[in-house]
């Protein structure tokens, strides 16, 4: 990674998401945010996947089937974007879930929905 630790990875996502929020506002599809997002961050030179398949793991390690992640940065950071007018119970239990089941230790729950952006950082430590 050239990033100095996950937390610098993490402010690039947040400031790039405060850029789009600024420029684009509220009111468009989640899918618009996703592809700006990754064109900035791309453009910033920060390797990320969208759509990106990871594993879901039982807690023996049989692999179960997988999830996509709305965008996967730098091969250890999930980032899950919403556009909806609030961000629910459901919305995190699904962040923190794709984290658990897929051993990821990192993620952003980012709402574009709303006049004023959302960003939350949420860890999943291993037990």
């Amino acid at each position: 990674m050239k990033w100095d630790n996950i937390n610098q990875l993490c402010d690039i996502v947040r400031q790039t998401s405060f850029e789009i929020h600024k420029y684009h506002r509220n009111g468009h599809l989640e899918k618009v945010y996703e592809n700006a997002l990754v064109h900035r961050l791309r453009k910033q030179d920060v390797p990320v996947e969208q759509q990106f398949p990871l594993k879901v793991y039982d807690e023996d390690g049989v692999v179960l089937g997988e999830y996509y992640a709305d965008l996967f940065v730098e091969e250890k950071l999930v980032v899950e974007l919403k556009a909806c007018n609030a961000i629910d119970d459901s919305h995190v239990a699904q962040l923190l879930g794709y984290l658990k089941s897929s051993r990821i230790e990192t993620g952003l729950l980012i709402n574009f929905g709303t006049a004023k952006i959302s960003v939350k950082k949420y860890l999943m430590t291993p037990t």
